[in-house]
């Protein structure tokens, strides 16, 4: 996984990959195998000219190496531009190499059109369609420097090659960084020094070794200990380029008006037009780099509820600050929600930092992506139930233990802690006893009338709330209720209810639970009370906009693929 990040960090991660570049170099190769080998049989070369037997030899072992590699989409398009090609001349035709580009694009589209939503389609073919309308007129060699030395004309060659992947890199980066922007909201800076180096290495030096060290040979070992110097020696300078301060630029998802704007001005860059007009690229892609981000206004907060499956993970956003609520499951030893969910969640909603990072508890299920979280973000501090020993405490962040009576104000919206009380963490047994009950409050309306609020509740069960409603009564109430315990029958009392009196509840609960959440006691209970509920499983992603109603991702994103589950036969009174 830290390999990964660093790729990605300098924009070298399409080399590790089977790209259309490895394919064409080895198809290259392979034609220049066949065409070594077929002229040296006379009967063959009678019987099939060398250039048209090099031509489809070629095309034969690069089709075997793109379907042994997988058969991705960058090694369609490259498979089927050598097809197309090869057809072509061998009909004694040219075509334009923009046509031969469009015809393959057809037929991938054709053969298989959820092509269409997969990034590498269009960073492969919007690639090669830079490069191709950017090529500037090359003009026939003069005779008196086809005369000159031999020594000078390989120079000439060789300075113009240099000119060339130059040229090609450039295009290739001021191109493609529009649409990287739109699909990734990332950008490596130092992505056009890492891949001057990193292409020649990977292309021309790691993957011909690694082929042939998959040869059957005694010089295989040493073959793959050569590859893996280099990528040793690859990955020492990508590491130095990385821990370059701003290295990789971040944007939030830019609305459509930017990235069409952005676009055009990343075409606009590499086409060969006057420099008056490429100077226009800079201001049509500056709404793509840093594009508008909605905040809310003022004394009120927004609330997203991500859908993590089996777990919790809660954003709570005022005017200026961020506060995280849990941070969901690990999915496995390399994965967890806060890499997998989170993290491109923040980055893509255009968050820097986490202002306060609050962990309810010590179950899994709530804090499996922290680790990830703290990693990836700056978290400037941290509110937990944990035991001071606990893994996740050992870091630099400051920590605070969680107690009822902690208030604090954030752009005029109030959090508060209610649970758990400073002597419930020497006598709880279980780990949901001592869940971190925020509620968080809005400023008032103009009317005069309470702004709305939010009660975050963890895994707090039966016992702790009815020591809450014993307490605070009626000051539990709130607009919004995250259901106690993902909606177990241990949890959401009658009392609870009563005293919350929610106007909406939302459940983040997996799709068929193992554990039966949400139990349908529960849903039942908050049907008799007239509480609207959302289920994660259901809903995917829940937010509750400022000044708007709650809205669930799956709904608001709707694809006709998408499966819609079927609503409950109705519950009885």
């Amino acid at each position: 996984r830290e390999d990964w990040d660093l790729y990605r960090r300098t924009g070298v991660a399409h080399l590790m990959c089977i790209s259309g570049l490895h394919v064409t170099m080895f198809a290259w190769r392979a034609a220049a195998v066949v065409r070594a080998l077929w002229r040296r049989q006379p009967r063959l070369v009678l019987a099939c000219p060398t250039p048209a037997a090099a031509r489809w030899g070629g095309l034969a072992l690069a089709l075997a190496y793109a379907l042994l590699a997988g058969w991705g989409v960058p090694a369609q398009r490259t498979v089927g531009m050598i097809a197309l090609v090869a057809v072509v001349r061998s009909a004694g035709l040219r075509w334009p190499l923009h046509l031969v580009l469009l015809a393959v694009a057809v037929a991938i589209s054709l053969a298989d059109p959820w092509a269409l939503l997969q990034p590498g389609f269009w960073l492969s073919f919007v690639a090669v369609a830079l490069l191709v309308a950017s090529e500037p007129v090359v003009w026939a060699t003069p005779p008196a420097a086809r005369a000159a030395a031999t020594w000078r004309r390989a120079w000439a060659g060789l300075l113009q090659a240099v000119r060339g992947g130059l040229r090609t890199q450039a295009v290739a980066t001021a191109g493609l960084a529009p649409l990287t922007l739109v699909f990734f909201q990332q950008l490596s800076l130092v992505g056009f020094a890492a891949n001057l180096v990193a292409i020649p290495v990977v292309t021309l030096g790691v993957v011909p070794l690694a082929l042939l060290g998959a040869l059957p040979s005694p010089l295989s070992p040493p073959l793959w200990s050569l590859a893996a110097l280099a990528v040793q020696g690859l990955d020492a300078w990508l590491q130095w380029l990385s821990a370059w301060p701003g290295a990789v630029w971040v944007a939030a998802v830019a609305p459509p008006w930017a990235m069409a704007s952005g676009l055009l001005g990343g075409v606009l860059a590499v086409l060969p037009v006057p420099w008056r007009l490429r100077l226009l690229a800079l201001p049509l892609l500056l709404p793509l780099l840093a594009p508008p981000v909605p905040r809310p206004p003022p004394g009120q907060f927004e609330v997203l509820a991500a859908d993590v499956g089996q777990g919790t993970a809660v954003l709570v956003r005022t005017h200026t600050r961020l506060l995280v609520y849990d941070t969901g499951p690990p999915f496995s030893p390399e994965a967890d929600a806060g890499e997998r969910v989170l993290l491109p969640l923040l980055q893509a909603r255009g968050e820097r930092r986490v202002d306060l990072l609050v962990l309810s508890h010590g179950d899994a299920d709530h804090i499996g992506g922290a680790a990830s979280l703290m990693r990836g973000l700056p978290v400037a501090a941290l509110s937990s139930s944990l035991p001071e020993d606990h893994a996740l405490l050992a870091g630099t962040t400051p920590h605070t233990r969680c107690r009822a009576g902690q208030r604090w104000h954030w752009d005029g919206v109030l959090f508060e802690v209610l649970h758990p009380l400073a002597q419930d963490h020497a006598g709880a047994r279980k780990t949901n006893a001592l869940s971190c009950v925020l509620r968080v409050q809005a400023a008032p309306e103009a009317s005069g009338q309470p702004g709305r609020s939010l009660l975050l509740t963890g895994d707090i069960e039966a016992a702790q709330e009815a020591a809450l409603v014993q307490r605070l009564g009626a000051g539990l109430r709130s607009t919004a209720l995250l259901v106690p315990h993902h909606g177990s029958r241990t949890s959401s009392t009658p009392a609870l209810l009563i005293a919350v009196q929610p106007e909406v509840a939302v459940v983040q609960a997996a799709y068929r639970s193992r554990f039966g959440h949400p139990a349908t006691e529960v849903l039942a209970r908050y049907a008799r009370y007239g509480v609207r509920l959302y289920r994660s499983d259901h809903c995917g992603a829940w937010a509750w906009p400022a000044g708007g109603p709650p809205v669930c991702e799956r709904q608001r994103a709707r694809r006709y693929w998408h499966h819609q589950p079927q609503p409950p036969a109705p519950l009885p009174p």
